[in-house]
C-alpha cells in the first residue's frame, strides 16, 4: 500500500500583508499551521519563500519538500508559546561550547583547533565583550558566568521566528559562538559549518571517508544552511 499524501487542491500560492504579518494563501484559502493557527510571517521575503514551496508542489504535497514552511510553523507553534525556556536551552550551549574544548594531542590538531577557532572566540569577545576560554581534554569546566550571562542575552533577543532558526545553527554545530556568527552577515555559513567539523575533518584525513556519516553530514549541512538562510529571511525586509 503506497503511504497517503495529501493531494494539491489549489491552483496559485501567493502572499498577502496584514496588520499582524505577511500570510500566505492558495488561491482564496489561507494557510494554517498544523494546530489551526494563522502561518503569518515578519516579512516578505519569507512569506514569498513559503509561498514558492506550495507552488512547486506537484499533485500530491510532500511537506518534507517544505523546510521554511516547517520552520515558520515551529515558530508559532513550539518557539512562541515557550521562548524564554528555547533561549535558555540555547544560552546553554555556550557553557559547553564545542570551541572551547579542544584535544591535548596529536599537536597538529592542537594547532589545527587552535587556528580556526580561536579566531571565532576572539569575535565574540570583540563583539559581545564575552570571552569564552578553551580546555584540553573533555572535561567540562565552568566558563565564565559574566560571559556566558552577555551571550544569553544575545539569545533572548532574538524573535521567536529568528530565535526558530537559531536552534537549528546551534544545535546543528554544537557551539552557540558559531551559530552567532552565523547570525552575522560578515561569516560564511559554509565555512562555519566546516569549523563546526574540524575534528571530523582531521580524522577523514587519517582513516578515509565512512560513506554512512558523509550522508549523515550532508544532511546536517543542508539543515544549517537552510537555517541560515531562514534568519537571514526573517530581516530581509
Amino acid at each position: 500500500m503506497s503511504e497517503w499524501a495529501p493531494r494539491r487542491f489549489y491552483k496559485q500560492a501567493t502572499t498577502s500583508q496584514t496588520p499582524e504579518g505577511h500570510g500566505i494563501a492558495l488561491d482564496d484559502r489561507r494557510v494554517m499551521t498544523p494546530g489551526k493557527r494563522p502561518l503569518l510571517v515578519p516579512t516578505r521575503a519569507l512569506a514569498e519563500a513559503i509561498a514558492a514551496e506550495w507552488q512547486a508542489q506537484g499533485e500530491k504535497i510532500d511537506p518534507q519538500s517544505m523546510p521554511f514552511t516547517r520552520t515558520a510553523n515551529s515558530a508559532i507553534e513550539k518557539v512562541a508559546p515557550q521562548k524564554a525556556a528555547v533561549a535558555d536551552m540555547l544560552a546553554e550551549y555556550g557553557d559547553s561550547d564545542l570551541l572551547c574544548y579542544r584535544a591535548s594531542e596529536p599537536e597538529a590538531l592542537v594547532q589545527r583547533q587552535a587556528e580556526h577557532w580561536d579566531p571565532l572566540l576572539d569575535w565574540a569577545e570583540a563583539c559581545f565583550d564575552a570571552r569564552l576560554q578553551p580546555r584540553s581534554g573533555i572535561m567540562h569546566a565552568p566558563q565564565d558566568a559574566e560571559s556566558l550571562k552577555k551571550l544569553a542575552a544575545q539569545v533572548h533577543a532574538l524573535s521567536d521566528f529568528e530565535l526558530a532558526a537559531f536552534h537549528d545553527l546551534v544545535a546543528i554545530s554544537g557551539s552557540l559562538i558559531l551559530g552567532l556568527a552565523a547570525t552575522d552577515p560578515a561569516h560564511d555559513p559554509l565555512h562555519l559549518w566546516a569549523l563546526s567539523r574540524l575534528d571530523e575533518s582531521w580524522q577523514e584525513e587519517i582513516w578515509g571517508v565512512d560513506e554512512e556519516a558523509q550522508e549523515m553530514a550532508l544532511h546536517k549541512q543542508s539543515a544549517f544552511l537552510h537555517a541560515h538562510r531562514f534568519f537571514g529571511l526573517c530581516k530581509a525586509d
